[in-house]
């Protein structure tokens, strides 16, 4: 008997969504997410607890019918083999629900670890290898911006195709996302007008590719904290989250969003944030969260779902409206988001 299709496919989460003090959470969400009919489950990745191809398993083991998607993992942090092996298996583990979302990655940190930056040349390339091997063809003396393999191959009585995620920022990454990934990720705190012209650039690439644009979907990774959550943590999600965007790529985002470069300098020139050490959304305290607060103008939090679970509902089908496939309800639980979905079914 075939799986029984969740009644909302266009709706995803984060497994693991903040500091989770055990990645044994992620099976409990995954199931609750599944009896909340969420169409996917989503795995970022950090090296602290999250390491993806281990969550994606699980995920997979403990469900049946929910999608699941890494956005992201990186091409370049295992050997392409080992990286279509994983891919081969989630998708035999699950019964062909898993995407394989690729990502360029902070470049601070692969500095710091030694990792080389990738481009987009290579993600291109990675993915008609990747394609390729799920083809069930050999290849032999590549060398090209991926690298140099003499041989690679999965089995030659493969023949699958393989669904391909890319979280994408910038309009390269956009434009490549349109041209050969399946599935786009957007930025979280992404304003309306950015988010349209994302959806714009993703579908007109796609077009001009020769692809159908509805074949690739845009998700919308959308905060979504409502005020039944404690304001404490509220501020971590919200406030923090934001402020350890701006700590790693804070010029990325802001110019992005056409938001005022003044303020961020200002943001980066406060005492607290200069000196702080870590990630604010890992160890900025209520106090300091506070403080950051009134360094963001409110334009800066407005794009997310805030308020009544009513009040979020209508803040994820907004983003529906704006030209995207689907919404990632970012920074939430299950247990967080069913008074939200609840609301969302009418």
């Amino acid at each position: 008997m075939a799986a029984i299709e969740p009644r909302f496919p266009e709706l995803g989460f984060y497994t693991l969504a903040g500091q989770a003090e055990t990645s044994r959470d992620l099976i409990d969400e995954v199931r609750a997410a599944e009896a909340l009919d969420l169409g996917w489950a989503f795995i970022s990745e950090r090296y602290d607890k999250k390491e993806a191809a281990t969550l994606s398993g699980a995920a997979g083991a403990v469900s049946d019918r929910i999608g699941i998607a890494t956005a992201s993992t990186n091409h370049n942090t295992r050997h392409l083999m080992v990286t279509a092996g994983y891919a081969r298996t989630m998708q035999s583990l699950t019964g062909g629900r898993f995407v394989l979302g690729l990502g360029r990655g902070i470049a601070r940190m692969q500095d710091a670890y030694g990792i080389d930056r990738i481009t987009t040349a290579q993600m291109e390339d990675v993915a008609g290898l990747l394609r390729r091997l799920f083809r069930g063809e050999a290849v032999f003396g590549h060398d090209g911006p991926a690298g140099k393999y003499p041989v690679l191959h999965l089995s030659s009585d493969l023949d699958e195709y393989l669904p391909l995620g890319l979280t994408a920022f910038g309009p390269n990454s956009l434009r490549l996302g349109g041209r050969c990934f399946d599935q786009i990720v957007l930025h979280t705190f992404f304003t309306d007008e950015t988010t349209k012209r994302a959806v714009e650039t993703v579908k007109n690439a796609a077009a001009d590719a020769g692809r159908d644009p509805d074949d690739v979907k845009v998700w919308s990774c959308f905060a979504t904290v409502s005020d039944l959550i404690p304001e404490e943590r509220r501020l971590m999600k919200t406030v923090g989250r934001l402020a350890t965007y701006l700590q790693g790529y804070g010029d990325l985002l802001v110019s992005t969003n056409n938001w005022d470069l003044a303020v961020l300098e200002r943001f980066r020139a406060d005492e607290t944030v200069a000196g702080f050490q870590g990630g604010l959304d890992v160890a900025g305290t209520p106090e300091v969260l506070a403080h950051v607060a009134t360094l963001l103008p409110d334009e800066w939090l407005a794009p997310m779902a805030s308020g009544s679970p009513a009040d979020c509902a209508a803040a994820v089908k907004g983003q529906l409206a704006l030209g995207c496939d689907g919404v990632i309800m970012h920074g939430a639980t299950p247990a967080e988001l069913e008074p939200i979905v609840a609301a969302y079914a009418g």
